[in-house]
């Protein structure tokens, strides 16, 4: 989405409008952003009825040249939305001559994102990737064969070959939410038991998930209590993976189960820090 507004900025001006601020039940959090162009948008800051005022705002003083800067928007007597809170929204015009800064600005914000470790550029990993680089994560994407990550990926995805895959496991960032997925399962069980390794010496990875149905983790946890991992440290793998309740093994179906079992596990995290 960066990449989207920054290719647009080239051509023509925009008004950024940022969630400054807010106070009690809103649509969107601080920092959320929207881009507004004469004749379309990118981003979004939420709220149906809030969100149309702010594009008339925004598209008005592209228009006239004035701005404000800070404006603010009671959601319940102003807008009729049942929401009750309040935001600030933050109006700036922003043309090519901005788009490093920018570029800074915005990636700097991603920094704060919750990451994700996928081993796997098969066609269940593309699929994941494909719905996870819609969401708020960055994600690191590993996987040992060449030239199998596609061209153009957005800035919050990190693209690594590692020969052994399962190598990659120590340099993940602590806190990492580790999806396993390679084409192989030598590979997957190794990076399974580089993860259980790592998490019986550091603790720092919160989610280990493998695809693969139940008969296979029987299997992968045989060879694994060989390997000398115990019980408790198998009962840190999730596998199958995904949200219960969703059918079908396209590889579009098991990405988006597997995306919103980790946001629930980013939400339970977020909660247990709080």
């Amino acid at each position: 989405m960066i990449e989207l507004f920054l290719q647009n900025l080239a051509a023509q001006d925009a008004l950024l409008v940022t969630v400054h601020d807010s106070r009690g039940s809103v649509p969107r959090e601080a920092g959320a952003w929207m881009a507004v162009f004469a004749d379309h948008t990118v981003g979004t800051v939420g709220g149906g009825q809030l969100e149309w005022q702010a594009i008339q705002a925004a598209r008005q003083q592209l228009m006239t040249g004035e701005l404000t800067q800070l404006r603010r928007y009671p959601l319940g007597p102003t807008l009729g939305q049942c929401c009750g809170g309040e935001m600030t929204l933050l109006f700036e015009r922003v043309g090519a001559v901005d788009a490093p800064a920018l570029a800074q600005r915005l990636a700097a914000a991603q920094a704060h994102w919750p990451r994700v470790a996928l081993f796997g550029g098969g066609h269940v990993g593309r699929a994941l990737v494909t719905v996870l680089q819609t969401l708020p994560l960055r994600l690191h994407w590993i996987d040992s064969r060449d030239e199998i990550f596609p061209p153009d990926v957005p800035t919050q995805v990190l693209c690594e070959h590692s020969q052994p895959v399962q190598a990659a496991v120590a340099d993940l960032a602590p806190g990492a939410l580790v999806v396993i997925m390679s084409f192989s399962h030598a590979e997957d069980l190794d990076v399974v038991a580089a993860c259980l390794l790592r998490q019986r010496q550091q603790a720092d990875l919160p989610f280990i998930g493998l695809i693969g149905s139940r008969t296979k983790w029987a299997s992968f946890s045989h060879r694994l209590q060989e390997r000398g991992f115990g019980p408790q440290e198998l009962a840190r793998v999730t596998c199958p993976i995904g949200v219960p309740g969703i059918v079908g093994k396209a590889p579009a179906v098991i990405a988006v189960a597997v995306a919103a079992q980790l946001l629930q596990v980013v939400g339970q995290t977020s909660s247990g820090r709080s």
